[in-house]
């Protein structure tokens, strides 16, 4: 059993459990989805003040969620550090070769050390890939009214154009800094 759980499960398992979650949320009432609301939830929990946008009952409308984020929370936790794969990332060859080719060299973890580490935090790789890009994270999730997640797999199962419209977008965004702004910081 333990050999099952360290190993990277195969689409055709993670997938339909992903797929089942918006079918348990609608049984039980939920229609959302998604880990930004979570922040607006803690927000009105610790300290909601006189701040309009987080008075309302975040325990009848929130509680599942910081269940949730606390299971995100719990199982990255037991995946990185208690059932630890002990195989290396399966990265293609050409993966491998692009990130070579920008200087990457040690892909020896999830992601690359040149990259995401304390010490590079403050290089200006390291400002504009965690500062600027978890900045950018936020601020479109809540300009987009959700995150990725939300958006692709509640939004669009319930059939949201404005969710087709923020995962097309996120896409894009992707596409763009993959090969168009990687290669430039790096």
């Amino acid at each position: 059993m333990f050999e099952w759980l360290i190993q990277p499960w195969p689409w055709y398992v993670a997938g339909p459990i992903i797929g089942l979650i918006i079918p348990l949320l609608l049984y039980l009432g939920n229609k959302q989805f998604g880990i930004s609301s979570s922040l607006r939830h803690t927000c009105a929990a610790c300290v909601p003040g006189n701040i309009a946008f987080f008075q309302y009952d975040w325990k009848s409308e929130g509680m599942w969620n910081l269940v949730f984020v606390l299971g995100v929370f719990l199982g990255g936790f037991l995946g990185g550090y208690v059932f630890q794969n002990p195989e290396p990332i399966a990265l293609s060859a050409a993966t491998i070769s692009d990130l070579q080719n920008l200087g990457l060299s040690d892909f020896s973890g999830f992601v690359p050390q040149e990259i995401f580490s304390w010490g590079k935090l403050g290089s200006a790789q390291g400002l504009v890939m965690m500062v600027l890009g978890g900045f950018l994270v936020g601020f479109g999730a809540r300009y987009a009214g959700g995150c990725t997640s939300g958006h692709a797999i509640s939004g669009i199962s319930n059939l949201q154009l404005a969710s087709l419209i923020a995962v097309t977008g996120f896409f894009v965004g992707g596409l763009v800094v993959t090969h168009l702004i990687f290669p430039l910081i790096f």
